[in-house]
């Protein structure tokens, strides 16, 4: 069965986006996109909520930029193709490889896990993964810390009472002190 990840940056006190809404401070350097360019091979599907998938509608034509650098191009090219499914009340149509979800976040998931493929299924924008978490639907939580307090914000994971035993299955520290941290939900 496809595993669900949740993989996003965050601030060391524990936000993906501060209080005013920025997220300039995770500019990834080479190494951080090298890493995320890495993880994006290993995804069949990308679940996103409106406001990711609006953020990363900028990918869609930037192939077209010649200031773009080679990295850059590689994530364009695997990015672009990969099918994505977007949860919005709000949006009427999607472009590209993304379609609306027709269903609930629960049925999505569970429709998608029973398709052919060993790709993961993953989940970008907190609001989802929220959803997804109070579900218990998630397999793995990625987070890529960045050194720097913001005070505030989006939280990364959920603010629920509900505990969730893991199992650090990889970490990894960047050139530039950032920090990986892979966990399994021990099941």
């Amino acid at each position: 069965m496809r595993s669900v990840t949740y993989s996003m940056n965050v601030s060391l006190d524990g936000y993906i986006v501060g209080p005013d809404g920025s997220f300039d401070w995770s500019e990834p350097d080479q190494d951080v996109f090298r890493h995320w360019i890495e993880e994006i091979r290993g995804v069949d599907v990308h679940l996103l909520g409106r406001r990711l998938y609006e953020t990363m509608l900028f990918w869609e034509t930037a192939a077209e930029d010649p200031a773009l650098d080679d990295d850059q191009r590689e994530w364009t090219a695997l990015w672009n193709p990969l099918p994505k499914v977007v949860f919005s009340r709000t949006l009427s149509s999607v472009r590209q490889n993304a379609r609306l979800a027709t269903g609930g976040l629960a049925e999505e998931i569970e429709r998608l896990r029973k398709e052919p493929g060993q790709g993961e299924i993953a989940i970008g924008g907190a609001t989802l993964a929220h959803q997804a978490a109070e579900l218990d639907l998630i397999d793995e939580y990625r987070v890529m810390v960045y050194p720097v307090l913001v005070g505030g914000g989006t939280p990364y994971f959920p603010r629920h009472e509900r505990r969730v035993d893991l199992d650090l299955v990889e970490t990894r520290t960047f050139n530039s002190k950032i920090v990986h941290l892979r966990y399994r939900v021990r099941r």
